[in-house]
């Protein structure tokens, strides 16, 4: 850069210049120290990023998802805050440029040597070195002075200053700035974001638990059996307990009749042994007993223990809310921790999540403060804390299990939790649990609805596969329900009621999936689209696809393509049939299937399409048949149109006995041992003027549908509201929620209006199905007294209601089914509250009339479709149209009212009003 030219007189040189020389020296000097001292600097800056760097990257974790990797993640804690100061720092080591790296190498290297050798010109050395020497010192201090005239001019000093690292500058660097950009971690850590995603910085909180949570779920895992013990030992305390009682007060006069022995008891009054659970304390004292040697003693026993072991092999175990023991409450906190358990198994994705997040629930046994996620695949950091989330989720669920099962003591669970919360939530499921325990016996003739034995013999034989449901416990009637219609392949299940077909039909579903059968199709109205989406999201692994809506085209796709259950309306399958080309559907199920009774219709044509693809067909129906034998027949037809050719003059016992293969009902008192009563009052009230008079008028215009409101609308002068407002307050009172059904809309706005405390609904045919399930769960959370009113034909239908245990009928209905269903909305399975019904009828006019007629159609049903395949006489089937059925009744109520004898005009005037209004007059339809 400089050439050295020489002063050419050192030997001359004056004190001033030797100085001047000096400063060079010491300025140029520093220069090249402060440059070795940069460098220096910025190596060990270099050095330390490189250990911070390496420690962090040997932190990381990688977590996979479906086997293959899509995050890693970084934990963070206190001790890694000078790691991210490290790297920090070197982000503040301005950048070299070729230039200043020359001039850094010039500093470091050239530079020193010219200043040593400057040196020998100066002080007491210099008269003392060769010539040579001086020479050399002359040429680098000609050179120094040059370089020196440059820096200065080029400003040497503050470049040096500028390449020189801050070593201030990251204090207060932690883990809230671990993603920032001087701290470069994805950089330094070689960690690459795929495309679309970012690194995200989340709270150690939010995954604090991760590591017992794994923990919990393989303990759960290993000892489901334990589980199970404990909560049979449980339950069987309970009955031991319960068979004392009974034999507590049991006279000994029972004796006799477990032996075939006369056995003298004379010896046992005598003494005061009155009751059989004395006899058995006694024990080898009895043969001390005065009168009562060691034969009779033997015998005595012998018949009691036979009495104690009949008592205690028909004693079920029974749940009380309102007698809420401790022995109870244990056994519903073990059986909750067995189920727990069981279900862990059926939660294949949460176990999935569980297995892939070990890696990162080891590396968090130590509480970080945050951790830094980067996303190495399509799936986002919230994807991550989503499967964190739901085995922390899975584990509370579990976490009632802590306690070993074989512990004596009662199991711990979760701060505040409940077991009879958990109950009173889901009834069903604990009598399940129940009944598989052999707490709750179920009666097997019964489960199979008395099928022809073959049949029976091949539905047994099935193993129902349950690797896709989450239910937990299948009743037996409902595993056998679903092998009958694996079995079968193409039937009606008409269970009543209440008795759970809309799992039975999952478990259908459920096995067909693990035979590789990847599409369902679930037909319903649109009143339980929700209920149905819900239930399959809830009960099984299966996904849901809600064909109904404004979203239905793009869920119809990824149906198609991905599987899964299709929940539609017997409205959309127009729509649907073009897309189910090249599906091959493993089952379609039909439920409310008495919606296509009528084949005429375009519903039911529509629906035949559909059911005419799939070899599997599942028709649900608590009321197959309401009206005529030939609708009942019409259903049979859709699933095995070979069984049922011509129904007339058919008996009831050669028509079940044709339409076996393909129908199946139980009756709740046939099953479920634990449904509480159900008490039906007819509520006969006499009419005000008010009522007398709005319902002569509607006779006398022939208006059918007002005749049967006109006993309400008076309001408050109605006896009808009266009475109901009494019940409402009776069940308030007496800490119930109360349904109020009727078939019109103006009824039910009265009564919405006239009741004081809270009312939800009213459930019409015009509100949207998602909506209904909203307004029903809303009424289930609000406290007691809360009243739901609903269109009879809208609420009666498809909806779980057990919250209420009151049921109110405003009015008749023209088919006795239609009650049925209405009532079983809350005497349902999982109802833990016995089941009051007030029917409010009037004690003269349609009403009665109504009666009657409901009464032949009951007679009807229970011929023909309340048994399958079971021997019993009946009449011949007939039909009343609701036409006939209205014209019928309003010419009876004319000539009851306005006959000679009876009419306020005097003999002989004719009724009014020629023709009989038959019309849906302030009725909505369900869509």
């Amino acid at each position: 850069m400089f050439a050295a030219t020489s002063r050419g007189r050192t030997d001359q040189m004056n004190r001033t210049e030797r100085h001047q020389l000096a400063q060079t020296i010491a300025r140029v000097g520093g220069w090249a120290e402060q440059a070795s001292a940069l460098l220096a600097r910025r190596a060990r800056i270099t050095e330390q990023v490189s250990a911070a760097a390496g420690e962090l990257r040997r932190a990381v974790v990688e977590v996979p998802r479906d086997g293959t990797p899509a995050w890693q993640v970084l934990p963070l804690r206190g001790e890694d805050d000078a790691r991210l100061g490290a790297l920090a720092r070197a982000a503040r080591v301005p950048d070299l440029t070729d230039r200043a790296a020359h001039y850094l190498d010039q500093l470091t290297g050239e530079i020193p040597d010219a200043v040593h050798r400057a040196r020998a010109v100066l002080g007491a050395r210099r008269l003392v070195s060769g010539r040579a020497r001086r020479d050399a010192g002359e040429q680098a201090a000609a050179f120094l002075d040059q370089y020196e005239a440059w820096g200065i001019e080029h400003g040497l000093a503050a470049i040096l200053a500028e390449l020189t690292p801050d070593q201030d500058g990251t204090r207060g660097i932690g883990g809230a700035d671990a993603l920032a950009d001087d701290v470069g971690l994805a950089r330094h850590l070689a960690l690459a974001v795929a495309p679309g995603q970012r690194a995200r910085l989340v709270d150690g909180i939010e995954v604090a638990g991760l590591a017992r949570a794994n923990a919990v779920i393989a303990r759960a895992l290993g000892d489901e059996a334990g589980y199970r013990a404990a909560a049979a030992r449980a339950g069987e305390r309970i009955r031991r307990a319960e068979t004392r009682r009974v034999l507590t007060a049991m006279p000994v006069a029972r004796l006799r009749e477990a032996t075939r022995d006369r056995l003298s008891i004379t010896p046992l009054t005598e003494a005061g042994i009155t009751v059989v659970q004395q006899v058995i304390e006694h024990g080898a004292r009895l043969e001390h007993v005065p009168g009562i040697g060691p034969t009779l003693a033997t015998r005595l026993r012998g018949a009691a223990q036979t009495l104690w072991q009949t008592t205690y092999d028909e004693m079920p175990v029974r749940i009380d809310i309102r007698h809420r023991t401790e022995a109870t409450t244990e056994l519903l906190r073990r059986l909750g921790a067995w189920d727990a358990t069981r279900r862990l198994r059926g939660a294949t994705w949460d176990l999935d999540r569980a297995r892939e997040l070990t890696g990162l629930a080891d590396a968090l046994e130590r509480h970080p403060a945050q951790l830094v996620v980067f996303p190495v695949a399509h799936l986002s950091a919230a994807d991550l804390l989503a499967g964190v989330h739901a085995v922390l989720a899975r584990a509370a669920t579990v976490a009632p299990t802590s306690t070993a099962p074989t512990s004596t003591a009662p199991t711990s669970t979760a701060p505040s939790a409940d077991p009879w919360d958990d109950f009173l939530h889901r009834p069903a499921d604990y009598f399940g649990m129940l009944a598989e325990l052999g707490f709750a016996p179920e009666d097997e003739a019964r489960t199979h609805g008395d099928l022809p034995e073959e049949i029976v013999e091949a539905v047994r034989a099935l193993s129902l596969n349950t690797e896709h449901l989450t239910v937990g416990t299948l009743r037996g009637y409902q595993s056998f329900g679903a092998r009958f219609a694996l079995v079968q392949r193409r039937v009606i299940l008409g269970d009543e009621m209440g008795l759970g077909k809309t799992v039975e039909a999952l478990a259908v579903l459920a096995h067909l999936r693990s035979q590789g059968h990847h599409h369902g199709l679930v037909v319903c109205p649109a009143a339980v689209v929700t209920n149905w989406v819900r239930e399959i999201a809830a009960k099984s692994t299966l996904r849901p696809h809600r064909l109904h809506g404004p979203g239905r085209s793009s869920a119809v796709g990824d149906w198609r393509r991905g599987g899964g259950v299709a929940v539609t309306t017997y409205e959309t399958l127009g729509w649907l049939s073009p897309h189910l080309d090249g599906v091959e559907l493993g089952c379609v199920v039909v439920d409310e299937a008495h919606y296509i009774k009528n084949p005429q219709t375009k519903r039911s044509g529509a629906a035949a399409a559909v059911l005419d693809r799939a070899e599997r067909a599942l028709l649900l129906t608590g009321t197959p048949l309401e009206n005529r034998l030939d609708d009942f027949a019409a259903l049979v037809r859709y699933v095995q149109p070979g069984l049922v050719v011509d129904t007339s003059g058919l008996s009831p016992r050669l028509f079940r006995r044709q339409v076996a293969p393909a129908y199946l009902r139980r009756n709740q008192e046939d099953v479920l041992t634990e449904l509480p009563e159900l008490v039906e009052v007819d509520e006969v009230l006499p009419m005000s003027g008010a009522d007398r008079a709005a319902y002569r008028a509607a006779v006398d215009a022939g208006a059918f549908m007002a005749m049967r409101q006109a006993a309400m609308t008076a309001g408050e002068h109605s006896q009808k509201v009266a009475r109901l407002v009494e019940i409402v307050a009776e069940a308030e009172a007496n800490g119930r929620r109360v349904l109020v059904f009727s078939h019109f809309r103006g009824v039910l706005d009265l009564v919405a209006r006239v009741l004081p405390g809270p009312v939800f609904g009213p459930l019409t045919g015009s509100v949207p199905a998602a909506r209904r399930q909203q307004v029903v769960d809303e009424f289930a959370a609000a406290g007691h007294g809360a009243v739901l009113v609903a269109q009879i034909v809208a609420g009666g239908v498809g909806l779980n209601i057990q919250a209420a245990s009151v049921v109110i009928l405003c009015e008749p209905q023209l088919k006795p089914t239609i009650e049925w269903q209405a009532i079983a909305r809350a005497h349902r399975m999982g109802q833990v509250e016995s089941v009051q019904v007030h029917r409010l009828l009037s004690d003269q006019g349609v009403d009665q009339r109504i009666g009657e007629i409901l009464a032949r159609k009951r007679a009807l049903f229970d011929d023909f479709a309340r048994e399958s395949a079971t021997a019993s006489s009946a009449p011949e089937a007939f039909d009343v149209s609701e036409a006939d059925l209205a014209r019928e009744i309003v010419a009876a109520e004319r000539e009851r009212l306005f006959s000679a004898a009876n009419g306020p005009d005097g003999p002989g005037r004719p009724a009014s009003g020629v023709g009989v209004e038959v019309g849906r007059a302030d009725e909505e339809d369900v869509p």
